[in-house]
């Protein structure tokens, strides 16, 4: 259940702090676009209560190996509007095993460390987790990641930039595909999630959009966009996720081809989504979750991830987050449905 993020006076805060005076802050998972600006708010906030903040370098990887260094505010200068993380980012196949989170515990209490803020996905608080109830260290989480796939927020860091760049790719595909009077298929990130696709689709006025969300028939889909082209429909734009069907948007360029003899063109943006400057809500959003970041543990409360909704800034016990899945907008794919007509 979500509960309102906790207020706290600077007062309380420093009280707080004499107690957990050492913050580690590492980000784990893919990048996304704003990670830097939730990694500045982080030090920030915990330098202005009086605490001292470390970085942990590569993850739970860079945790285990002692790649940790102290942080001030000078150190996070300059860092708002670079995409990535500083901190860095890598697989850790160690943290999964009981004997590997009890080395990177004994990390923490080499570096007296006792409070981690995690910036990543619900695979990052799985380890998170784990290391609070397992070692007693005080743990929160902040949702980052481009496919806005983590329950217990209406939207994680780095979506807004993702569904922004595909959007801006899209835009001048259909310039192209008016010109030459083709069909296009767009293969946009999202595995196991739609949120991407489904946004960009709406907003690029796509004649069709394909979700992991909703199964499709790929021979009907190709079907359906041959009879729009015999009906007179001279180019046209498909937004694909790459969960949406087996094989991805190439599968469907084969089967218009076999089935129709039609000719289309498919362009797979890839990681592209997850780079470059992160747009204003996203650095705004990182900003504002970083800090509830560090006054929620300064309000002696651990075991959460801090997100956003409608009312405000939310916490949300980390089980539950892997424990929920986070619904696809329906309403949003009925009016993708009824404006593509």
């Amino acid at each position: 259940m979500r509960s309102r993020a906790a207020a706290v006076r600077p007062d309380e805060a420093l009280l707080s702090w004499r107690a957990m005076h050492h913050l580690g802050v590492l980000t784990s998972g893919g990048d996304a676009p704003g990670m830097n600006a939730a990694i500045r708010a982080v030090v920030r906030t915990a330098v202005h209560a009086g605490a001292r903040v470390s970085g942990i370098y590569r993850g739970y990887q860079g945790l285990i190996d002692g790649d940790i260094a102290e942080m001030g505010p000078r150190s996070v200068a300059n860092i708002i509007q670079r995409g990535g993380t500083i901190l860095r980012t890598a697989r850790c196949q160690a943290f999964y095993t009981p004997e590997g989170r009890a080395e990177a515990a004994a990390e923490l209490r080499a570096h007296a460390i006792e409070s981690l803020v995690v910036i990543g996905g619900d695979g990052s608080y799985r380890g998170a987790a784990k290391l609070h109830e397992e070692h007693g260290i005080a743990v929160v989480g902040i949702p980052g990641t481009i496919d806005n796939d983590i329950y217990g927020t209406d939207v994680s860091i780095g979506f807004n930039t993702a569904i922004n760049v595909a959007l801006d790719a899209v835009d001048r595909l259909r310039d192209t595909a008016a010109s030459h009077d083709r069909l296009f298929l767009v293969e946009v990130m999202g595995r196991h999630s739609g949120a991407i696709a489904l946004y960009v689709g709406v907003a690029g006025g796509a004649e069709a959009i394909l979700l992991p969300e909703v199964p499709s028939d790929i021979e009907k889909v190709a079907d359906a966009l041959a009879a729009a082209q015999r009906q007179g429909k001279s180019s046209s734009v498909v937004v694909v996720a790459e969960g949406a069907l087996e094989g991805g948007a190439l599968a469907l360029q084969r089967v218009l081809a076999e089935r129709a003899g039609y000719e289309a063109r498919t362009s797979i943006l890839g990681h592209i989504q997850r780079g470059g400057t992160p747009s204003t809500r996203d650095r705004v959003l990182a900003s504002r979750l970083g800090f509830i970041a560090v006054r929620t543990l300064l309000a002696g409360v651990s075991g959460v991830m801090v997100g956003v909704d409608k009312r405000g800034t939310t916490t949300v016990p980390l089980q539950a987050v892997w424990e929920n899945t986070k619904e696809i907008d329906w309403e949003l794919v009925e009016i993708a449905q009824v404006l593509a007509i």
